[in-house]
């Protein structure tokens, strides 16, 4: 398996570190850690002392502005450094600027918490992060290495030698033990909060919304089109072949030529009724969920019990989510639970619809394994409805839908 941290390297393959490029990746993150640290510091100090002192002949604002803005600067390259110790990138919390140009950009930035909390990461990295690297690396490895040149002046302090070389093999445990920690400060610090994410989430679960309404919208369509176009030209055509054939002579092979063509025709209708059924029912549009619920029924193999009472019509889209819920749940019922009767319940509180789908069939339903369930959740999470199933095995199997109904 492929680690994405140093941390997770180190735990979960301590004796394989020494072979891997974790450890060498890591005394990189320190090392460019203690260069990039001391330059900022040294930078971001002469910049606050620069402001500071020409402030008061007004041209230090713009220096200070630069120092508060530095932790954007420095926060992006420490999001690539990163990468050297923890695979998986960072996001960027900052959101585009509202217009172009310079001034756009600075009023974007000083109105984000993104932009402070970088800041306050650039100070905690200037005055503690990378001195502790620089600490880590003279511990791991300067140490060790003056230890073990120690002999050379004094033959009798071999013991110490000793020790350096133990301290030194244990430098890459040391070294990526405290890289793998520092990433994890690090990413702690600078990763999105749910609330800088919200914007990005809302126009995600908004854009599935719309995705699944218009599919609907396009399954509604199809119906309609099979419905009204080809089912109906296919019945004029078995009226048609029905009245040739009573114009022919009935032994003759004409009319048995007709005979099976009518009933070719009749069984081409009875499929694409199917078709349709499938792709969108008319049940469901025309009478609501209940009615739609008791044709799936009817038409399954199994003996299947509805007891499906609602007040009033529910919105459309809840209808469709609930509806193909039964229609997967009775699916799979026939072709693998081996099943000899379901049940199907649905109720109205207040403003959320509980629905739930059993069968005494033998269980072990997967929703890993292919079977239309991970379809049904995320239907079920698009209308922010909660989707539960329990398939023990033996059974039974139940699914519990809750939808609201907004």
């Amino acid at each position: 398996m492929r680690h994405r941290t140093a941390w997770q390297a180190l735990g979960q393959n301590p004796l394989k570190v020494l072979g891997s490029s974790w450890p060498w990746r890591s005394l990189a993150y320190l090392t460019t850690g203690v260069a990039f640290g001391a330059v900022a510091v040294s930078a971001l100090l002469a910049m606050l002392a620069a402001g500071v002192v020409s402030l008061v002949v007004l041209i230090g604002a713009p220096v200070l502005l630069a120092v508060a803005l530095s932790g954007v600067a420095v926060t992006r390259v420490e999001r690539r450094r990163l990468r050297l110790v923890d695979l998986d990138p960072v996001p960027d919390p900052h959101r585009a600027p509202d217009a172009p140009g310079l001034t756009a950009w600075v009023r974007t930035r000083l109105r984000e918490p993104a932009t402070w909390r970088e800041l306050g990461f650039t100070v905690v990295s200037g005055t503690a992060l990378w001195w502790v690297d620089l600490l880590v690396l003279a511990f791991a490895v300067v140490v060790p290495v003056l230890l073990i040149v120690t002999p050379a002046d004094d033959p009798g302090a071999w013991p110490v030698a000793v020790l350096g070389v133990s301290l030194l093999a244990a430098a890459p445990y040391t070294i990526t033990a405290w890289a793998g920690a520092r990433a994890a400060v690090t990413r702690l610090m600078l990763a999105p909060r749910d609330d800088e994410l919200g914007r990005e989430l809302t126009d995600v679960r908004a854009s599935r919304a719309r995705l699944v309404d218009a599919f609907d919208m396009e399954r509604r369509r199809i119906e309609r089109d099979l419905h009204d176009g080809a089912q109906q030209r296919l019945v004029s055509l078995n009226v048609m072949l029905g009245l040739a054939a009573l114009d022919a002579d009935p032994d003759s092979p004409v009319a048995t030529r007709l005979a099976e063509a009518q009933e070719q025709v009749t069984l081409a209708v009875e499929e694409l009724r199917e078709l349709s059924r499938g792709v969108h029912p008319k049940a469901l549009t025309d009478q609501g969920l209940t009615a739609a619920v008791e044709n799936l029924a009817a038409r399954s193999v199994l003996p299947v019990t509805v007891d499906v009472r609602l007040p009033h019509r529910l919105p459309l889209s809840v209808e469709t989510a609930a509806y193909f819920v039964v229609a997967e749940a009775l699916t799979n019922a026939v072709k693998h639970s081996k099943a000899t009767g379901a049940e199907v319940r649905a109720r109205l509180h207040t403003d959320v619809l509980t629905l739930s789908v059993s069968d005494d069939g033998v269980g072990g339903a997967d929703p890993s394994a292919g079977t239309g369930l991970v379809g049904l959740a995320d239907r079920i999470a698009t209308a922010d409805g909660r989707f539960r199933v329990s398939s023990p095995q033996g059974g039974p199997t139940l699914l519990h839908v809750e939808l609201p109904c907004r």
